[in-house]
């Protein structure tokens, strides 16, 4: 009898010793699972943070120079009557309520924005003003030839060579990649040629031809 209930014990304590090993392998698994979805969203995150918004291949510098038909966003904190987006006319200026008519042409937004704050102090007291060129028409460069989308882009911003052709999505088939061409206005009506060799650039070589462009650039892509 002293037999039998020792055998029942000890089957009853193995069953305990079992089912305690399984909860804690189960919860351990858990927590694993638990610890590897989180790397993985942090990992996500990450990798979404360093991608670059498509928007920044078109924001425009702060020290852009305004130009006639460019169009400004004033913003005007709590104050929707004097909010505005304005183009500039082709005599360089803009025309807001109460500021009345400014000479935007030449300047950069931040120098706009203190100018309206200024004018707008006289009437508002300690008014907020934002000024943001918000597109941009007055400066451009073209690009054409064997390329997937050629036409007329905006220089908001300083463009290389290299990023021209990307923005532009690359090379069609058959471009000769090696005699591109950009051709560039002068003063006087004077107009130069510059040469850029694709492959060369990529490999580090001839880095010198991959130019910042400028108002009225033309890339040629034969």
């Amino acid at each position: 009898m002293g037999t039998n209930n020792q055998s029942g014990w000890r089957a009853a304590l193995l069953l305990l010793a079992g089912l305690v090993l399984f909860i804690a392998n189960a919860r351990g698994w858990n927590a694993g699972r638990v610890e590897q979805a989180s790397d993985s969203k942090q990992q996500a995150g990450n990798s979404t943070s360093n991608q670059s918004s498509p928007s920044d291949a078109k924001r425009v510098v702060d020290d852009y120079v305004i130009g006639p038909a460019d169009i400004l966003a004033v913003n005007v904190w709590k104050d929707t009557e004097l909010t505005h987006t304005v183009t500039v006319r082709p005599d360089g200026r803009i025309s807001l309520p109460l500021v009345g008519e400014i000479m935007v042409s030449g300047l950069t937004a931040p120098t706009v924005q203190r100018v309206i704050t200024q004018r707008l102090a006289d009437y508002i007291t300690n008014p907020q003003v934002t000024v943001i060129v918000q597109e941009v028409h007055s400066q451009s460069y073209v690009i054409v030839g064997k390329i997937t989308h050629p036409g007329v882009f905006p220089l908001g911003r300083p463009v290389t060579v290299l990023e021209a052709i990307a923005l532009a999505g690359g090379f069609l088939d058959f471009a000769k990649t090696n005699k591109i061409k950009i051709m560039r206005r002068k003063e006087g009506g004077v107009s130069e040629t510059l040469f850029f060799d694709y492959k060369k650039v990529l490999k580090g070589q001839n880095t010198v031809q991959n130019v910042e462009l400028r108002n009225g650039d033309t890339i040629v892509v034969p």
